[in-house]
């Protein structure tokens, strides 16, 4: 594929283990089959460096073979996956790292999260531990979580000695998680957003976006990705379309204004979950 229209490549961010992780990344849920490897690796021509998958998605392959076809060179390339509370227990974590690897048809996996903390069964630290020594053993390059809490965190860190690189979380104006960056920022970690224009829910009309989106003659989408850009969190939003892919990539070119970054967090509100997951009590299989 030709990279001649190619967006420049994102900044990036570096985490505690010196992972370099690109300013925006690239989602792939749903994304499946020949269409989905067209359009992931359109994607990455374009300019994402940051692709992000799991297990769970069913669609590794997929990813894999959109990074074989793509025109960017794999080492460019930060392939992410993650691993499913039902694969929690030591053992099983290792074999799903091995399956995860082995369906990419990739020989390693740039970074693994696991996906959600489950608290209640109590299994992620052990998890943690499996894809430290995946690690080690070369399957997968740097280790991280998702919808991790600070006791979650601190609780993996003491257990391996091991700073998750990313937490990957939902954050969006509607639900900022100013305290979960904080958490995040004072341990080196940096913070992913899953979701982050709220699964294109009523974020995408609402009166003050709308309004900052239209003195800077953007889109909805890409003002909202510039703010979480500017809080220094890490989008990762998914469009198939050639022109959604290259608009939520263009997000250098502005800037938000103070007042204008103040009054889209200020939309943040307590019920401001889209789905009411809360990592506290909610269980992923």
């Amino acid at each position: 594929m030709s990279d001649q229209n190619a967006t420049p490549a994102a900044p990036t961010h570096a985490a505690a283990d010196g992972t370099a992780i690109p300013a925006v990344g690239f989602g792939t849920y749903k994304l499946k089959g020949s269409e989905g490897a067209d359009a992931i690796a359109r994607a990455i021509d374009a300019g994402y460096r940051l692709i992000d998958s799991a297990f769970s998605y069913e669609n590794e392959g997929t990813v894999g073979r959109a990074v074989r076809a793509s025109s960017v060179p794999r080492e460019e390339l930060l392939v992410t996956s993650k691993l499913p509370g039902r694969r929690q227990a030591y053992d099983d974590a290792v074999a799903t790292v091995e399956e995860s690897v082995y369906r990419s048809g990739l020989d390693h996996l740039d970074l693994y999260l696991i996906h959600w903390p489950n608290p209640r069964i109590g299994k992620y630290v052990e998890a943690y531990q499996a894809l430290v020594d995946c690690r080690e053993r070369g399957l997968i390059r740097h280790v991280g979580v998702s919808n991790f809490l600070p006791e979650h965190l601190d609780a993996v860190i003491e257990a391996t000695g091991v700073t998750p690189a990313v937490n990957q979380v939902e954050l969006h104006p509607y639900f900022p998680q100013a305290e979960q960056r904080a958490a995040d920022a004072e341990r080196g970690i940096v913070t992913e957003a899953w979701s982050p224009i709220g699964r294109a829910n009523a974020m995408l009309t609402d009166p003050v976006i709308a309004e900052v989106a239209a003195a800077h003659g953007v889109s909805p989408a890409r003002t909202i990705l510039r703010w979480h850009v500017q809080l220094g969190v890490v989008p990762i939003p998914k469009a198939s379309s050639p022109e959604r892919q290259v608009d939520n990539l263009d997000l250098f070119s502005f800037a938000l204004t103070d007042d204008e970054m103040a009054r889209i967090t200020g939309l943040g509100r307590p019920d401001g979950r889209t789905a009411d997951q809360d990592p506290a009590v909610y269980e992923e299989l």
